[in-house]
């Protein structure tokens, strides 16, 4: 079980239903989530919501990570702005507008252990579909575009994981490493938009989320800075080896199998 610490001490009063440990490990799990998106853009996701799901439930968790990640990224929008592929973008934001809705709705309804063992059996296999390395290689074409915009948008709406299915087919073409980075900050802070409504509708975004999201940010901010800090210094390689280990872990900690060990 994680140590807890004075902030998070101080926040349990505040939230009588998660304990001090609970409320360490979120921090904790935020700090490695927002390290792997601040270097790659993505990932951050596949990380966080099975690791902060066993503390305070996948609900949670994703609104949680909506909010961070929306607050600690609006700094990288303006620049992704003006470098991103806008037609690309907004064509893909045709698919999103109809799959984060559905995702959303499956998060607001399925029960919580169900949706803890969906969301890791759904990380173990984004993660095989990742380390494969497979990628779309043609040339973008509108209809495919919007329908990858719907599975990432259904995947974003469930558990705020668009990243791989749009990693898959932006990165095969011959769209420049640092447009596609450009890319994925725009479609994710627009997506974000869609979501906070269907979330809102949903009653998934609560104030409890605002008041945990005062000790997770922190982390989160912190690790974005070291991630962008890394990126076009480290090793991409290693480094993403080492993101595939943690995206890994975070699944397999993720199942209710392991209930009670931060507790």
């Amino acid at each position: 079980m994680p140590s807890s610490t004075p902030i998070a001490d101080m926040f349990s009063l505040w939230l009588p239903g998660h304990s001090p440990g609970e409320l360490a490990f979120v921090f904790s799990a935020a700090m490695i989530a927002g390290l792997a998106r601040g270097f790659s853009g993505f990932g951050g996701a596949l990380i966080f919501v099975p690791l902060a799901g066993t503390a305070i439930g996948p609900k949670l968790a994703a609104a949680l990570l909506l909010v961070i990640d929306g607050v600690m990224t609006l700094g990288m929008v303006p620049d992704g702005w003006r470098r991103a592929n806008r037609r690309e973008v907004f064509t893909m934001m045709m698919g999103a507008v109809v799959g984060v809705p559905v995702g959303a709705a499956a998060l607001a309804l399925l029960p919580s252990v169900t949706l803890r063992w969906i969301i890791s059996v759904v990380v173990l296999c984004l993660l095989v579909f990742l380390i494969s390395g497979w990628r779309y290689h043609g040339r973008p074409k509108a209809p495919l575009t919007i329908g990858v915009g719907a599975l990432a948008g259904l995947f974003g709406g469930a558990a705020q994981m668009s990243g791989p299915p749009i990693v898959a087919y932006w990165l095969g073409g011959a769209t420049a490493p640092d447009v596609v980075r450009a890319n994925l900050v725009l479609y994710f802070a627009l997506a974000s938009v869609i979501s906070s409504v269907s979330y809102l509708i949903g009653g998934i975004l609560t104030f409890e989320v605002l008041l945990i999201a005062l000790i997770a940010g922190p982390g989160y901010g912190i690790g974005l800075y070291a991630g962008s800090r890394l990126f076009g210094r480290a090793s991409e390689a290693t480094f993403r080896r080492i993101c595939f280990c943690l995206i890994a872990s975070a699944a397999l900690i993720g199942l209710p199998l392991f209930d009670g060990m931060i507790r």
